[in-house]
C-alpha cells in the first residue's frame, strides 16, 4: 500500500487525529486500501479558525516569496509522479497511466499559479476631474472553503487551491469520501515545500458527515468564498448555504456533453476524438461525450470505425495492469446507474453494437448503442460510464436544436472538414468550452466552465485567480 495513506487530517500544520475513521476502498477489487480521518463539524471550524488565523501573514507575503514555495511544491509532485498515481488507481481505480498523467497535470497547475500570482495586475483609469487620479489593484478575498471531486482528486485539488493560495487566500478543502488520499497527499508535500501552518488545510470525512462538513464550509462566517466541483443539484444546495452570508461562489458542475459528426470530418480523427471523450477513465469525466450526434451521409462508416477502435483499444482491468486502459466505475450506485441507462435505451428501440453488460466488480464493458431518440435517459442524464449513445441526424439545424436542448452547458465537441460549419457551429453552441476536431481540451493555460446549471466562475488560465480576488477602486485627490 501507499506510504501517502493515513488516518489524519492535515490542520494548522499538524497531522490530527480524529475520534472515528472511515474505510476507503478499491473499485475495483473492493480491498479497503486504509481508514481516512473523519472529521466533524468542530475540526472543520478549527480548521476555518487555523485558515483566518494564517490568512494575515501569507496575504502579506510578496507574489515573489510564495511562488518560490510553489516552485518546491512543483518539483516535489514531479518527483513522486509514480507513488501518487498509484495512490490515484487505488483510491478511484484509474488505469495507472492515466493516474500518473493526471500528476503532471495537478502539478502543471501548481507551476502556471505561482507564474499567475506575480501577474495580477491592477490599472489606471483615465479620470474625468483634472483633480483626480483613479486606480484599482487586486487583493486575496481571505479564507476559501474547497470541496472537490473523486475522479481527478489530485489535479481538481491543484486547480482550485493553488489559484487561491497564489493569489494570497488560505485554504480549507475537503475532498471526496471516496477518494481523500491525494490531497492529503498534495497536504505533505505542500509542508516540505515550506507552506505555513493553516495556510493549506486538508480535512477528509465520510458520507455521513458529509452534510455537517458542507454546511459549516458553506456558512461559516469567517470563509469569504466557496469552491465546489461536483453534481449540478449539490452546487444548488451549496449556492443557497453561501447566499445567507453572501459568499463568493464557484462552481464546475454536471454537464450533458454533445459531440456532433458532420459527413465532412475526417473519419479516423473523429472517432479517436469519441474515444478520448468519451472512455477516458471510463467515461467518468464532467466533459465526457454524453450525446453523440453522427450525420446520416457518414453514421453507417462511423459506427463501423468506432466498433472497430473500442473492440481494439478498450482493455477492461485492474488499473495497475499495463494492459488496462479502461478501470472500473467508482462504485456500485454506477455501475446501476449505467446499466439501468442501457437497459432503458434497448427496451425503447435502440440498437446494442457491442458491449452492454456489467463484467464484475463495479466493471461494465465499453457499449455501442445506436437508434437512440432523444426521450432516453441516456441523452438526459449524465451517464457517467462507458456507454456511447449514436443518434442520426440529417442537417446541422437539427443537430444545433438537439445538442442545445439541455440546462447545463459545460462541454461540446464538433468533427468537421468544413471551415465555415466549424466557426458556426462552436457559435452557436451553448457551452462553455468547445473541442473542434478535438477530443481533448484541458490545459492550465486554458479557461475551463460552463454555461447555464454547468456553473458559476471559471478555472485555470488568466481568470484563474480572479475568482479569490477582490478588486478595490481608489480615488485620489489632487
Amino acid at each position: 500500500m501507499s506510504s501517502y495513506i493515513t488516518d489524519k487530517a492535515y490542520i494548522n500544520g499538524v497531522w490530527c487525529p480524529t475520534a472515528t475513521t472511515f474505510e476507503v476502498t478499491n473499485p475495483f477489487s473492493g480491498e479497503v486500501i486504509g481508514k481516512a480521518a473523519n472529521c466533524d463539524e468542530a475540526l472543520t471550524k478549527t480548521a476555518i479558525e487555523a485558515a483566518s488565523k494564517a490568512f494575515v501573514a501569507w496575504k502579506g507575503l510578496t507574489a515573489r516569496e510564495r511562488a518560490v514555495i510553489f516552485s518546491k511544491w512543483t518539483d516535489l509532485i514531479l518527483s513522486e509522479k509514480q507513488a501518487l498515481g498509484e495512490l490515484i488507481t487505488l483510491e478511484n481505480g484509474k488505469p495507472l497511466a492515466q493516474s500518473i498523467g493526471e500528476i503532471a497535470y495537478a502539478a502543471s497547475f501548481v507551476e502556471w499559479c505561482l507564474e499567475e500570482g506575480r501577474r495580477t495586475y491592477g490599472i489606471t483609469v483615465p479620470s474625468p476631474h483634472p483633480s483626480k487620479r483613479m486606480m484599482t489593484i487586486k487583493q486575496p478575498i481571505g479564507v476559501v472553503s474547497m470541496i472537490t471531486p473523486w475522479n481527478f482528486p489530485a489535479a481538481m485539488a491543484t486547480r482550485k487551491a493553488c489559484a487561491a493560495l497564489a493569489a494570497g487566500c488560505t485554504v480549507v478543502l475537503k475532498p471526496s469520501e471516496e477518494a481523500p488520499f491525494s490531497a492529503l497527499a498534495l497536504a505533505r508535500l505542500g509542508q516540505q515545500a515550506g507552506i505555513p501552518p493553516g495556510v493549506f488545510n486538508v480535512i477528509p470525512t465520510s458520507r455521513a458527515n458529509v452534510a455537517q462538513v458542507g454546511t459549516v464550509l458553506c456558512t461559516h462566517p469567517l470563509v469569504a468564498a466557496v469552491s465546489f466541483t461536483g453534481s449540478t443539484d449539490t452546487g444548488k444546495i451549496i449556492l443557497k448555504h453561501a447566499a445567507s452570508t453572501v459568499k463568493k461562489v464557484a462552481l464546475e458542475l454536471g454537464g450533458l456533453a454533445p459531440l456532433l459528426v458532420f459527413d465532412s470530418c475526417d473519419l479516423q480523427k473523429a472517432v479517436q476524438g469519441v474515444m478520448a471523450s468519451k472512455f477516458r477513465y471510463s467515461g467518468q469525466t464532467c466533459v465526457c461525450s454524453n450525446r453523440i450526434l453522427v450525420q446520416s451521409g457518414i453514421h453507417d462508416k462511423f459506427v463501423a470505425a468506432l466498433k472497430d477502435a473500442m473492440e481494439k483499444e478498450l482493455v477492461l482491468g485492474d488499473g495497475m495492469k499495463p494492459t488496462t486502459t479502461i478501470g472500473p466505475l467508482i462504485n456500485e450506485a454506477g455501475l446501476r446507474k449505467v446499466s439501468d441507462q442501457v437497459k432503458d435505451a434497448i427496451d425503447n428501440g435502440a440498437t446494442l453494437v457491442t458491449g452492454g453488460q456489467a463484467v464484475g466488480r463495479n466493471m461494465f464493458e465499453p457499449t455501442l448503442i445506436t437508434s437512440v431518440k432523444t426521450s432516453m435517459k441516456c441523452f438526459n442524464e449524465e451517464t457517467f460510464g462507458p456507454l456511447a449513445p449514436i443518434y442520426k441526424f440529417d442537417t446541422e439545424e437539427e443537430a444545433l436544436s438537439i445538442a442545445n436542448n439541455t440546462d447545463t452547458g459545460l462541454a461540446s465537441y464538433l468533427f468537421s472538414g468544413d471551415v465555415s460549419q466549424c466557426w458556426r457551429i462552436a457559435e452557436k453552441l451553448e457551452t462553455g468550452i468547445v473541442g473542434i476536431n478535438e477530443g481533448l481540451f484541458s490545459v492550465p493555460e486554458a479557461p475551463f466552465g460552463g454555461f447555464k446549471e454547468s456553473g458559476l466562475g471559471r478555472e485555470g488560465s488568466t481568470c484563474a485567480l480572479d475568482e479569490f480576488m477582490e478588486i478595490k477602486y481608489m480615488c485620489w485627490g489632487i
